[in-house]
């Protein structure tokens, strides 16, 4: 392979600036992860730890094997919102026994572990994971139920968690539930619906009513043990498949039933040694985008610091230079990369991304799109020269690859674009977000300019003076919405990605999603539809 040489110097003062933006990110990130892991706060938490329970991320850790890595997704879920940041659930993968496992854990500190919108959102991502993956899933349970006062938006949509719980065990991806505490109404049927479950001496009440609303309900009288403890559900109702004597031993069961599934990755094995680290410090990543999104940077430069050795064999590299693509490999796993050099696409990118992403599905190879686009040209030269077919040719590509694909907003991530590279309506297996990145219909001065001259067009019409104090109002009102809207912390919080990255760690995370993705077979599509001429 041709080994990527960077022209970076990181003591320019341009480079220094990068750095310096980018760490204020960074720094908002961090504060932003700090308010998820408190999680209902330290009156809460102290009260949890008090009743000698754990919290979620202390189950994570003793489930997961020893100094294995655990990664965290969508952890700032309900940022910017009414809600806690993280949403009262954690989700992410982990090593179980060797085998890589979804993990969800409700947060009892944050309203009981109630679930509200966003973490259902939450989890129902964390499903979709497992499901394209083949990941088993472990449920560690201890929610109250819903969320009262936003039941109209989760009852609903909160009944496909169930339905993907038991499509997860139909196509023979293994579930496992630990209850720690309550599992009350829909919670009481993820243990319902898993392939194993476990529950807690004296600990566990899984009851779809609890005594209060059963007496309401029926007129009897009766208690949380003889109703939905732990011990009644392992010896009648048989609900229970494991009895544990405590939290630990219920993590402890809930391993063996992991080591017991007799699971092996029937996608390929990493190339034995190729696994070289990148021939640049990845401390760099810091000092390559400007605060300036409209700066475009070389993608080639962070390639250098993310690939394998830091080769990368370019394919049509004089062709459509707009778009770098080429084939690499991290941790030792093949890539196909598209990566955008400059901002906008143009007909000939468009066409050599769908010439690329058929090759890639042709050799079974999984796709990186590494984005920083402001969306496809416009012009009418461009609409002559018939950019929204090339463009259409290029989506075509993306939606019906079927090779497993993976996003990193870098930068830029606007307009059609967004669609080109594999934005989240395209399903990629994982998606995840730089801090600096933005992502809209549009740049917010272009969104405010476009209203301004509809509004200029519409005065005409009408035969009115148009007001340009109020249009110069009007522009930075919308600049604001948009630029706080598009923000990386923002969007995340919404789940629009599945986590907002350190740019240092973007080799290590990507390295881990190509291991989980191979838990599934890596397939190439059969077949783009009709592409137009």
């Amino acid at each position: 392979m041709t080994v990527l040489e960077s022209s970076l110097d990181p003591s320019a003062p341009a480079q220094r600036a990068n750095r310096a933006a980018l760490r204020e990110r960074l720094a908002e990130l961090t504060a932003a992860l700090d308010r998820a892991r408190a999680g209902g706060g330290e009156k809460y938490v102290a009260r949890h730890h008090a009743r000698g329970r754990l919290l979620p991320r202390e189950r994570i850790e003793l489930l997961v094997d020893q100094d294995s890595p655990f990664l965290e997704l969508s952890p700032v879920a309900g940022y910017g919102t009414d809600f806690p940041v993280g949403a009262g659930v954690v989700t992410g993968i982990g090593v179980v026994e060797g085998v890589e496992c979804l993990v969800v854990a409700n947060d009892p500190t944050v309203r009981g572990g109630a679930v509200n919108p966003w973490s259902l959102a939450k989890t129902r991502r964390a499903g979709e994971i497992a499901l394209a993956n083949r990941l088993p899933m472990v449920n560690l349970v201890e929610s109250a139920g819903a969320d009262l006062p936003t039941q109209a938006e989760i009852f609903i949509p909160g009944g496909r968690v169930f339905r993907d719980l038991t499509r997860l065990s139909a196509a023979k991806i293994p579930t496992v539930s630990v209850v720690f505490g309550n599992a009350t109404a829909g919670g009481a049927y993820i243990p319902g619906m898993s392939d194993f479950t476990i529950m807690i001496r004296d600990r566990s009440q899984v009851y779809l009513a609890g005594p209060p609303l059963v007496r309401m309900a029926t007129g009897e009288v009766t208690d949380d043990e003889s109703l939905g403890g732990a011990v009644m559900h392992a010896t009648t109702s048989g609900l229970a498949d494991f009895l544990a004597a405590d939290e630990r031993d219920g993590i402890r069961l809930a391993r063996r039933c992991v080591r017991r599934l007799n699971r092996h990755k029937p996608g390929p094995p990493p190339r034995t040694g190729s696994a070289t680290p990148p021939r640049y410090d990845p401390e760099e990543l810091l000092d390559l985008v400007s605060a300036d999104l409209k700066v475009p940077f070389d993608p080639r430069e962070v390639l250098a610091r993310l690939l394998d050795g830091s080769e990368f064999d370019e394919f049509k590299p004089a062709y459509g230079t707009a778009l770098v693509t080429g084939w690499g490999e991290l941790h030792g796993y093949p890539v196909g990369v598209l990566a955008n050099a400059r901002g906008v696409l143009f007909g000939a990118e468009a066409q050599k991304a769908t010439q690329f992403i058929q090759l890639a599905n042709a050799a079974d190879t999984p796709l990186l799109f590494l984005q920083n686009t402001t969306g496809f040209m416009v012009g009418s030269a461009y609409e002559q020269a018939g950019i929204i077919k090339h463009g259409a040719l290029m989506i075509n590509a993306v939606a019906n690859s079927t090779v497993p694909h993976l996003t990193v907003n870098l930068g830029a991530s606007y307009g059609a674009g967004n669609y080109g590279m594999c934005g989240r309506a395209f399903e990629p297996r994982f998606l995840f977000t730089w801090p600096n990145a933005r992502s809209a219909v549009m740049g917010p001065a272009q969104l405010a300019g476009v209203l301004s001259i509809v509004a200029r067009q519409a005065a005409a019409a009408r035969g009115r003076d148009f007001d340009a104090e109020a249009d110069a109002t009007m522009r930075a009102t919308v600049e604001r919405q948009i630029e706080s809207e598009s923000g990386a912390l923002f969007l995340s919080g919404r789940l629009y990605d599945d986590g907002v990255i350190d740019p240092r760690d973007t080799r290590t995370v990507l390295g881990f999603c190509l291991s989980a993705v191979h838990n599934a077979p890596v397939r190439g599509s059969t077949g783009f539809g009709v592409f137009r001429p």
